[in-house]
């Protein structure tokens, strides 16, 4: 309630210790930069609330360092997996945590330690109507409750406000735009934003690296165009943003950057597997065709997952073609250019993720470049327009260009 009158809600009744837990960051071969420091102290200050920082400003440090002044033990709720690896091995290189004391808890392990990495899928899971593993949340008496990518939260774990409200709470997150307008929700389940950083900001102490964003506009061909007005009004969107006449910009595109790694991401999996087939020289579901070109989607294994990121990070593979599962959390330093060819619809949250991507600081101080791929006149350009809403508050301009332009020999 005192949300909807623009006051959020600030608590101080005060917080439980919990359970202490030895942990200090391990400096020695790294710092912690200005604003992470100011992050943790705003945080720390209000006892519980919202950090916000760009894609690639590091928000795990922030979490290790805000841990490392709790002195407790902690629960951390990830988006996947994979992303909870990650965490873990940050944890360990950057902290004085070993590996027995951190526990992962997911559809593939469940251990209780005093740090604890669950997925937000794990917690959400229902048997008998039940959702069996929220009791987590009181399975030991946690210091601290850090929740990444915090705009995802899923709705059950708002319902158990009550019980978390003595405990110190971090909610980590690039962006807080929630497409349902349940930011509000966020607020009243963790408190207040404590610190907010501009990209441009960031991007200028040279943390992030400066990104160049280029929208490309195609032109569907009669075909396409008939078979898009003569689509039911739910499918029409789907039809635009997988239209074939894309696969020549994006190979056109692949191209143009031969020394970077590039990701190109998309939402429907028949278009993924087709443009990896496209660019591998195959053709889509042909026995025996090695496209030379992996998709990583959610069904891909996370043994299989991770390999793939890993040959991407030393460089062993060029390209990869993504689904949504690579929007979150997933840390892939060099990849320097991602082409979108799809998303989901006109998620402003989901463009500044895919931005981010590519916004890990390059070695050789080198620009990021970031393209998006239209249909012209259809919902697929209306949809780009309001998904670059958020990054062009934040001072991203994009660029305009004809599929045409590109398609023409260098």
């Amino acid at each position: 309630a005192l949300l909807k009158v623009g006051w959020p809600a600030e608590d101080l009744a005060g917080y439980v210790d919990g359970e202490a837990h030895p942990i200090e960051l391990d400096q020695s071969d790294w710092q912690l930069r200005d604003y992470q420091q100011q992050a943790v102290d705003m945080f720390w200050e209000g006892g519980s609330g919202v950090v916000v920082l760009p894609c690639g400003a590091g928000k795990t440090l922030v979490g290790a360092a805000a841990m490392a002044q709790a002195k407790a033990t902690t629960l951390i709720l990830v988006t996947n997996t994979v992303a909870g690896r990650q965490w873990k091995r940050e944890l360990m290189a950057r902290t004085s945590l070993t590996e027995e004391e951190i526990g992962e808890y997911s559809g593939e392990k469940k251990e209780i330690r005093p740090v604890t990495i669950a997925t937000y899928q794990i917690m959400t899971t229902r048997r008998n109507g039940e959702y069996r593993h929220l009791e987590l949340f009181d399975s030991r008496d946690w210091g601290l409750i850090v929740y990444d990518e915090v705009h995802l939260l899923p709705a059950p774990i708002f319902r158990l406000t009550a019980d978390l409200q003595s405990r110190r709470r971090l909610g980590l997150t690039a962006t807080l735009i929630r497409e349902d307008g349940r930011e509000g929700d966020v607020f009243s389940l963790i408190g207040p934003k404590r610190y907010d950083a501009p990209w441009k900001d960031i991007e200028n102490q040279g943390w992030i690296a400066p990104a160049e964003c280029v929208e490309v506009r195609v032109t569907l061909t009669d075909a396409e165009r008939m078979a898009y007005a003569t689509a039911e009004p739910e499918d029409r969107y789907r039809l635009a943003a997988t239209a074939h006449t894309k696969l020549a910009v994006i190979s056109s595109i692949v191209e143009r950057h031969p020394d970077d790694q590039i990701l190109v991401i998309g939402a429907y999996l028949d278009q993924l597997e087709e443009v990896a087939a496209h660019l591998g020289g195959g053709t889509p579901g042909t026995e025996g065709v090695v496209t030379g070109v992996p998709v990583i989607q959610g069904s891909t294994p996370n043994k299989e997952r991770e390999r793939l990121f890993d040959e991407f990070r030393r460089g062993e593979q060029r390209v990869l073609v993504v689904s949504k599962v690579a929007n979150f959390s997933i840390d892939l330093p060099e990849a320097a250019v991602a082409v979108q060819i799809s998303g989901t619809f006109g998620s402003r949250q989901e463009e500044a993720q895919r931005l981010g991507r590519v916004l890990r600081p390059k070695h050789d101080g080198r620009q990021a470049h970031f393209y998006t791929v239209v249909a012209r006149d259809t919902l697929d350009s209306d949809y780009a327009a309001h998904r670059q809403r958020f990054l062009a508050e934040q001072g991203y301009a994009y660029t305009i260009v004809d599929a045409d332009d590109l398609l023409r020999p260098l």
